[in-house]
């Protein structure tokens, strides 16, 4: 007796290839996210550590808000979450998601600049924020390497 199977029953499963390399990019975006928070997290401490005050002042107040731990990691991991969600928003909709992705990220962290030198603080408060958001589109990056190919 011979068995036959169905074509639309055998291209219906996904294959174990198609499920890891999901696996994989998934991996790689959450991790780039997680190096984001880390990074940011670790770089505020030893600022703090260092005399960095991560005090702001809005310009028609007098009161002063200094920065938390919290406040970065929680900042850190919204904006990583959001690119990641733009990210993959862009694939399921053009075939150029990379390239439009790469101009987003750029624009948003040159807008990211504008409330740092608005906001009234330090020079070296400033100076770090502006590090702390450089770190932020540096552990982002590695999102869009495509999933087949290496760090280099």
């Amino acid at each position: 007796m011979t068995t036959t199977t169905s074509p639309i029953i055998a291209a219906a499963r996904p294959t174990a290839r198609t499920v890891s390399a999901a696996s994989r990019r998934r991996r790689r975006r959450a991790l780039g996210v997680a190096a984001a928070v880390g990074a940011n997290s670790l770089l505020y401490l030893v600022a703090r550590a260092a005399g960095v005050d991560f005090t702001l002042t809005d310009p028609g107040s007098t009161q002063a808000h200094p920065l938390i731990l919290p406040e970065i990691a929680v900042f850190s991991l919204v904006f990583g979450l959001l690119g990641w969600g733009a990210l993959a928003l862009l694939e399921r909709v053009t075939r150029h998601a990379r390239p439009i992705w790469g101009g987003l990220a750029g624009t948003v962290l040159a807008a990211s600049f504008v409330p740092i030198f608005i906001e009234r603080a330090t020079v070296d408060t400033r100076l770090m924020l502006c590090v702390l958001h450089v770190v932020v589109a540096a552990a982002l990056l590695p999102m869009l390497r495509p999933a087949g190919t290496a760090a280099r």
